[in-house]
């Protein structure tokens, strides 16, 4: 039992610049990440799991539009939605994720229901939806996903027939979080809509254990954001717990060789939150910006978007 805990979001990282925003949408942006934060940190605060926690965070930062997640996912090449989803436990590295569904208004409620009701880790598509109908989730139909503004981007995509980042030109993507709770536990979670414009059933990192979302009770627990095809190949959040854990590393040493230079070697761009069992706190990325926010039981409690 540990007095310390402690709570990181993310809602994506990409060409985040101060002078293409405009104050009231900066102003948005931060209350999303401040009402995330504050579902996760409640929990926590109140002794709660923070298995409990990531998955509230994540939820929230799903329902709100201006994310890539849920609500607000981007449109693919057909005019609809594919989302995924990944939770893990850092306790006895259980997990569940979710990828390629339509319908489940919170993916990561899927992704954890996969994980405690299921065998399995991983299921995808249409068998995917036909387990959340069994779990009793929420579905919604694609009105409730349209936004305007994802929509836009789409045709705009359509129009050069290419496959676009929802993070890079001013677009953004990707929610996550982690956790550290009172008993000592880690969690991860992370949610996307993925790229807008992408064909052939397309998944990135986050629903994979290892690639965008993974947790240790021994090392860390990590929710990545980026170039998701990159992030896989670079095994992202499985090579910090192993710097962690094989060469003696800190988090903060780890987070670097791999944000900072194992994956500007291959051209990988994005960032990631993390947390380790000792309650310190990392976001580190290598784009312009990320939209990120962390509190702790030793009072900080940071809402931050550029690289300031």
């Amino acid at each position: 039992m540990t007095n310390n805990f402690s709570l990181a979001i993310h809602g994506g990282a990409g060409t985040i610049l101060r002078s293409t925003m405009t104050l009231e949408l900066q102003q948005q942006y931060e209350a999303g990440l401040q009402n995330a934060l504050d579902a996760g940190y409640g929990i926590l605060h109140a002794g709660g799991s923070s298995i409990d926690a990531v998955e509230a965070a994540v939820v929230s930062l799903e329902d709100f539009p201006l994310f890539n997640a849920g609500k607000g996912a981007v449109f693919n090449n057909i005019g609809g939605h594919e989302m995924d989803a990944a939770i893990m436990s850092g306790k006895g590295l259980e997990a569940g994720a979710v990828c390629g569904v339509s319908h489940v208004k919170n993916p990561v409620a899927l992704a954890r229901a996969i994980m405690d009701d299921s065998e399995h880790v991983l299921l995808c598509g249409q068998g995917a939806e036909q387990f959340a109908k069994l779990r009793g989730l929420v579905f919604e139909d694609d009105a409730y996903f349209y936004v305007e503004q994802r929509y836009q981007q789409w045709q705009q995509a359509l129009k050069e027939d290419r496959v676009q980042l929802d993070h890079s030109d001013k677009k953004f993507g990707t929610v996550g979080a982690v956790a550290l709770d009172k008993d000592g536990s880690l969690a991860a979670a992370t949610s996307t809509g993925g790229m807008t414009n992408k064909k052939y059933g397309r998944m990135g990192d986050s629903p994979i254990p290892g690639a965008g979302t993974y947790a240790n009770n021994n090392t860390c627990a990590i929710s990545c954001t980026g170039h998701g095809e990159l992030f896989i190949r670079s095994v992202v959040a499985y090579d910090i717990s192993c710097l962690i854990e094989y060469k003696g590393l800190s988090l903060k040493e780890a987070c670097d060789v791999v944000v900072y230079d194992k994956l500007v070697k291959i051209g990988g761009e994005g960032g990631l939150i993390a947390i380790d069992k000792h309650c310190n706190i990392e976001m580190p990325f290598n784009s312009e910006g990320m939209y990120r926010a962390c509190r702790n039981s030793a009072g900080r409690n940071e809402v931050k978007i550029y690289k300031d």
